[in-house]
């Protein structure tokens, strides 16, 4: 049975107004608050004033002043050349030779340099960057308080750019802690103090510029790039968060005049720390090494070899014996990822690696013959052996035509096979295999490549070439499997790396013949 309501208890029930609407709007308003709070913490934005950080963090900045001697300061400096019998002559000879000039006998001068540092323990322990001390005799701190001390070299790393010294102080010195760069956004505030042009104590405030900038100063460049000024003299000196944390090591500027333009560079925190646990433990980095050469995976050997996107490192060669050698990597690999950390880049890799602790045993995830593959490495440790720099020969003169050259049009280069008169005229040892290059047109796709006579072809998509009518052959076939360039295996005075050559060009009457 249906109950009803009488008529005018309806009208006063609908006459009252509604509470759902208004819980709604309540709830809407909260849940903006929450999120603006949310966000408002994460911006972390800029504080009224950056007195209270800076008065705290001051003590713990350092000015770095070195000293070197000169023996002989001007020498490279010669006299201006002025008519026999000149008066100028003379007056320039009695300058030089006043100022010790090219002379045998000239008085040693002394030099000085600044630089900032900080102190990272209270025992005494400072950071600062290697080029600020390199080259001094003698190191000196002074603090806040003007108080100056001897410094000591407790370790140095010329790739990092880092050192780290030490000084006695009768008293406990005021550290400051490493923060997580990697934390830091663009845009994020950041204060630096330093010395610059030895105004001891300056302080300015930016931002984060940009992450991961590679400025070409070492092997393992990773900058954080910031608009807080920084000049000559802020080297070694911290870049700090708004909690106070270092997280960069002011470095390096980007600048016409030498002054500031409001683009500097800071080793990151992340980066240094591991090196400068070295420095202390050790006196010099220790860094993760797996042998491999690598190159850069370009729009045309990812299309050689077959990858839908141009990312990962392509190992040109391994190292025999290496970590890389033991673990199965090959030449012709291309990395994508180790230890769970992504190889987006060729210049990624260096890093990660070095970073990697040593005896490690970490998975590498690559591409091989379009396949993925995952295997695992032990991480080696790096020495001065494994990074010996390769020194750049003159270039050979153009040889005769030889017997039995071949030339292949389409990559604008001519070969012949190995024989003794050419392992001789090219310096090639017996260990070389393939077909050397005894010809490259100036105008061809491998003289753009920057291939030259006595390089040799090794391999043609990663299959080993053995004669000149099999380089051509490998060359057809790719060009009818519709490929637009082919990759090439390449031994060279500057060592093995492969070298990505198009065929897309219209076959000419000779190349087809062949």
């Amino acid at each position: 049975m249906i109950i009803r309501r009488p008529a005018r208890a309806q009208v006063r029930a609908a006459s009252r107004p509604s509470l759902l609407p208004l819980q709604w709007l309540l709830a809407g308003l909260v849940a903006v608050a929450v999120m603006a709070m949310a966000l408002t913490a994460r911006a972390a934005p800029a504080p009224d004033s950056f007195a209270d950080l800076a008065e705290r963090l001051l003590p713990s900045v350092v000015n770095i002043s070195t000293t070197q001697t000169l023996k002989n300061p001007d020498k490279g400096l010669d006299m201006p050349q002025f008519p026999p019998g000149s008066p100028f002559e003379d007056f320039f000879k009695n300058f030089m030779d006043k100022h010790g000039g090219n002379t045998p006998d000239a008085v040693p001068r002394r030099a000085t340099a600044l630089g900032s540092g900080f102190i990272i323990d209270p025992s005494g322990l400072l950071v600062t960057n290697n080029h600020v001390i390199a080259d001094a005799d003698e190191i000196t701190a002074i603090l806040q308080d003007g108080q100056a001390y001897k410094a000591e070299i407790v370790g140095r790393d010329t790739k990092a750019d880092l050192a780290l010294l030490r000084i006695k102080a009768p008293h406990k010195l005021p550290a400051i802690a490493f923060g997580n760069s990697d934390e830091m956004r663009v845009g994020d505030w950041v204060m630096a103090i330093g010395n610059p042009f030895g105004m001891a104590g300056s302080v300015t405030a930016g931002i984060i510029s940009a992450r991961a900038r590679d400025i070409n100063a070492g092997p393992y460049d990773d900058f954080l790039q910031t608009d807080a000024a920084i000049n000559k003299g802020n080297s070694g000196g911290p870049l700090l968060n708004l909690k106070g944390e270092v997280i960069g090591i002011n470095t390096a500027i980007f600048s016409p005049s030498g002054g500031s333009i409001g683009i500097g560079f800071a080793i990151p925190a992340n980066l240094a720390k591991p090196v400068i646990d070295d420095l202390q433990k050790y006196g010099k980095a220790r860094r993760g090494w797996l042998g491999v050469r690598i190159q850069s995976v370009t729009d045309e050997i990812a299309e050689s070899l077959g990858l839908k996107e141009q990312r990962g490192a392509l190992v040109a060669d391994v190292s025999p014996g290496g970590p890389a050698a033991k673990a199965g990597i090959r030449k012709g690999d291309v990395i994508a990822s180790f230890d769970g950390k992504d190889v987006s880049e060729m210049h990624r890799l260096p890093r990660i690696v070095a970073e990697t602790p040593i005896n490690k045993d970490v998975e590498v995830v690559l591409w091989r013959d379009g396949k993925k593959l995952s295997i695992h490495a032990v991480v080696g440790e790096l020495t001065d052996t494994d990074e010996t720099e390769q020194a750049k020969a003159a270039e050979k003169p153009a040889p005769k035509q030889d017997a039995g050259q071949t030339a292949v049009a389409t990559l604008g280069l001519s070969v012949a096979p190995l024989s003794p008169a050419l392992r001789e005229r090219y310096d090639l040892g017996n260990d070389a295999k393939g077909v050397v290059v005894t010809e490259v047109k100036p105008s061809g796709a491998a003289a753009e490549k920057g291939m030259r006579a006595g390089d040799v072809i090794v391999e043609v998509s990663q299959e080993p070439v053995k004669s000149p009518a099999d380089l051509a052959a490998k060359i057809d076939a790719a060009r009818k499997a519709g490929r637009k360039s082919v990759l090439l295996l390449v031994q060279s005075e500057a060592g093995v790396h492969f070298v990505p050559l198009r065929v897309d060009a219209p076959a000419s009457k000779k190349d087809s013949d062949q």
